[in-house]
């Protein structure tokens, strides 16, 4: 596992836009694309990027990480629709290759063997972006997953609906979901995760220097052989082996010129 760690939210999102530019250029990429608040600012990046560096996204694929079941892709508050607001929709990705696994299947769980299977006709994700809950989840992974599961049938923990519940004003959050599982995430050829604030700091700490362990899902992490984990100061804040990363940071930064 890789850390990095970054002086300011902007330069995380820089850093981790590099990698996935750089993987983008290659030829046609397979993205797999995580929301919320911690991968916005790459993805703002992205599209920068895009806009002012002829950076081009027409040739990917995109998968998502998880979707809220009971919620049309076009509810206002799917993950679909969010992906749109935060990304798609800002770049030349075509919509007929943004896919989602669809939370209003009439039988959840074999939309989730469906969506898996897609992943590998596919060939795999090229790069999965992540971002870590406050538990520990990712994607919606929550605490005692199964370190090998598959995509799947969920029930959200309460304190990841409690999280989520600004987003459902007068409403109730789903209570299920469909994720990708941790192992579909770990056969991603790279990952990269990326984490802001103080909030998220315990939760670095154990799945960059903790056990591999379900009660910790991103802990799965140590077993990817191309995990990038970049962070701010504040979400790296609790790592005992901090100056390491620094150092190893700086050879490696060193060596490839940057």
């Amino acid at each position: 596992m890789q850390v990095i760690i970054c002086e300011s939210p902007e330069q995380v999102g820089s850093r981790a836009a590099d990698i996935i530019e750089a993987r983008v250029r290659q030829g046609p990429a397979v993205l797999g694309l995580a929301t919320g608040s911690s991968p916005s600012g790459t993805y703002r990046e992205l599209i920068r990027r895009h806009r002012e560096e002829q950076l081009s996204f027409s040739d990917a694929t995109a998968f998502t990480l998880d979707e809220y079941a009971g919620l049309p892709l076009d509810h206002d508050q799917s993950y679909h629709s969010t992906i749109r607001r935060e990304f798609v929709d800002h770049v030349d990705l075509p919509l007929s290759r943004l896919l989602t696994p669809h939370g209003d299947a009439e039988d959840l769980r074999a939309e989730a063997v469906r969506y898996d299977e897609a992943i590998r006709e596919a060939g795999g994700v090229d790069i999965q972006i992540l971002g870590i809950g406050a538990n520990g989840h990712i994607g919606f992974n929550e605490p005692t997953s199964s370190l090998n599961s598959r995509t799947r049938v969920k029930t959200l923990a309460g304190a990841t609906r409690s999280d989520n519940a600004r987003f459902f004003p007068g409403g109730e959050v789903p209570q299920l979901c469909l994720t990708q599982g941790l192992g579909t995430i770990r056969e991603a050829h790279q990952a990269v995760l990326v984490a802001l604030g103080a909030n998220k700091a315990g939760a670095v700490r154990a799945m960059v220097e903790g056990p591999v362990s379900a009660f910790c899902p991103a802990s799965v992490l140590q077993l990817h052989p191309r995990a990038v984990v970049v962070l701010d100061p504040e979400a790296a804040s609790q790592l005992q082996l901090i100056d390491y990363y620094r150092r190893a940071q700086e050879l490696n930064d060193k060596l490839l010129g940057r």
